[in-house]
């Protein structure tokens, strides 16, 4: 996406989408009152952003041919200390949700790490069986999937149940990435650069609708409004609660990809949506004058990020092997 787009995107989805979403599942909304769950998110901000996300993709167009054939991992220590981060954080993204210290944060918090781990297992469990071996990428996939899973419900279900979300975010999701995907020729065609329609949408929905099975009672007589909620699987008016949980999930996905859709129609009278063609043959890096890396050794390779007084003598200096003592 081309930046100023991208400038204008952001604030206008906030504003038009993400918040409308927020306030009508939390804060007192009609789905709120209604009886929908989600306690810390899950519809709000990840199914939210897993439809826009693909929205957005599809009015912006896939990148070239050549960056789509070969796509590596930038650096896998990095993509593991920022899974590491993401984790610890999810504590207190979901234990903070009550607002105070009490019994119902310590079951989110410990449900947030049981479901996350057990999809991280789950994940890695299939990629050895259908790949013979294991990833860091995947690992971090099936955690990121179990933390999206648990969200919707991590203080009002127990702890079997957060195992159960973790074995169904470890495995649904897997599936719909690595064969869905692949054989769905309109998901082939949207450039998903990262799999969040998976990792998000997918997982965020799940979580959605497995809270309206596992729910447990006693913990929604806390936290909800309408009074008697519980589960599918404690049975009662246990199936109705699933209802409302798939009826919500279906207001929050069709507001995000016609209010996306809206908007990047909006965006696209005033700037580009995407870079132009030349811009994406020499990346945006290029295009912004800098580099990511520059490595030790080799100096800057691009023209347009030598800056200073000395930019010029840097660019003439001969390039030598790494290590290689150099006599001037």
């Amino acid at each position: 996406m081309n930046i100023k787009a991208w400038m204008a995107f952001v604030p206008l989805w906030l504003t038009f989408s993400y918040t409308v979403g927020a306030f009508s599942l939390w804060g007192g909304g009609f789905l709120f009152q209604w009886g929908v769950i989600d306690y810390s998110g899950g519809y709000v901000i990840h199914l939210s952003s897993g439809i826009a996300g693909l929205t957005a993709a599809y009015w912006v167009g896939p990148r070239t041919a050549s960056d789509r054939e070969r796509f590596p991992p930038n650096n896998v220590l990095l993509v593991l200390a920022g899974a590491g981060l993401l984790w610890m954080g999810w504590a207190g993204f979901n234990g903070g949700a009550p607002y105070a210290a009490n019994i119902d944060a310590s079951m989110a918090v410990l449900n947030t790490h049981v479901c996350a781990a057990t999809s991280l297992l789950m994940w890695t469990t299939l990629d050895v069986v259908f790949f013979k071996k294991p990833s860091v990428i995947g690992a971090v996939q099936g955690m990121m999937t179990g933390l999206v899973c648990i969200t919707p419900g991590a203080g009002l279900v127990q702890g079997w149940a957060a195992m159960v979300m973790g074995i169904l975010s470890g495995s649904i999701p897997w599936f719909t990435m690595m064969v869905v995907h692949r054989r769905w020729s309109f998901l082939q065609n949207i450039d998903d650069t990262l799999g969040v329609f998976h990792t998000h949408a997918v997982a965020g929905f799940l979580g959605g609708a497995a809270t309206g099975l596992f729910a447990e009672p006693v913990l929604c007589a806390l936290f909800l409004p309408v009074t008697h909620s519980r589960g599918g699987v404690y049975g009662s008016v246990g199936g109705v609660q699933l209802l409302k949980q798939v009826v919500g999930a279906g207001f929050v996905v069709a507001w995000n990809a016609v209010v996306t859709t809206a908007i990047c129609a909006v965006i696209r009278f005033v700037v580009p949506l995407r870079m132009s063609e030349d811009q994406l043959k020499i990346g945006d890096d290029e295009v912004h004058g800098e580099e990511a890396y520059a490595l030790w050794g080799d100096g800057e390779t691009l023209a347009l990020t030598r800056h200073g007084p000395n930019s010029e003598l840097e660019s003439q200096r001969p390039r030598v092997p790494t290590g290689v003592t150099q006599n001037v």
